[in-house]
């Protein structure tokens, strides 16, 4: 997957305003993969985007009342259609890890790459979704020198007892499949 000035090349941009400068914008060395369903359950509305650009109406759906004033985000979600949406470019934090840490190391939003499964942790994933994800993966190891196949991690793993997603339906041994040998 090709990757301009840290904007995938094929991905629709829905630009959010929650990201800031990294404390080292040469230090991305960790993915961690999320999922997300809004309402929680249901799919392919502009939900995720309206939450992600701080224009989710609270009066829309009672979930949204407890949700709508965080300010979140991440670089990019994977739809169950497998269309990809970026919404910070891989070079800026995104707000999407809360409070972490990875290895001992603490802050993951400093110097990870959240990417967003649209989905829950209660129900498969889509073949399209892993297959756009694996082409993503593929593309990021490609561009950022920090990243490996053993610094891809859950929010689970990265907030113990806070999160639980991607959850137990996300089959990691499907990762690997198509990443170069």
């Amino acid at each position: 997957m090709l990757i301009i000035d840290h904007w995938l090349a094929t991905a629709q941009r829905v630009a959010s305003p929650n990201s800031d400068p990294r404390p080292d914008p040469s230090d991305i060395s960790l993915i961690v993969l999320h999922c997300i369903s809004l309402p929680p359950g249901e799919f392919g509305s502009d939900s995720i985007n309206q939450l992600f650009t701080n224009s989710l109406n609270a009066t829309e759906h009672p979930y949204f009342a407890k949700i709508s004033h965080l300010k979140v985000s991440a670089h990019v979600l994977i739809r169950r259609d497998g269309t990809i949406v970026q919404y910070v470019p891989f070079h800026r934090r995104a707000w999407h890890a809360g409070i972490s840490s990875f290895r001992g190391r603490p802050r993951c939003n400093d110097f990870s790459i959240g990417i967003e499964l649209e989905g829950t942790e209660h129900m498969n994933f889509e073949e399209i979704q892993y297959l756009r994800l694996n082409n993503l993966l593929e593309g990021l190891l490609e561009a950022y020198p920090g990243l490996s196949q053993e610094r891809i991690a859950a929010h689970s793993d990265v907030a113990p007892g806070r999160k639980r997603d991607p959850g137990p339906h996300f089959d990691w041994a499907r990762l690997r499949i198509h990443w170069p040998r």
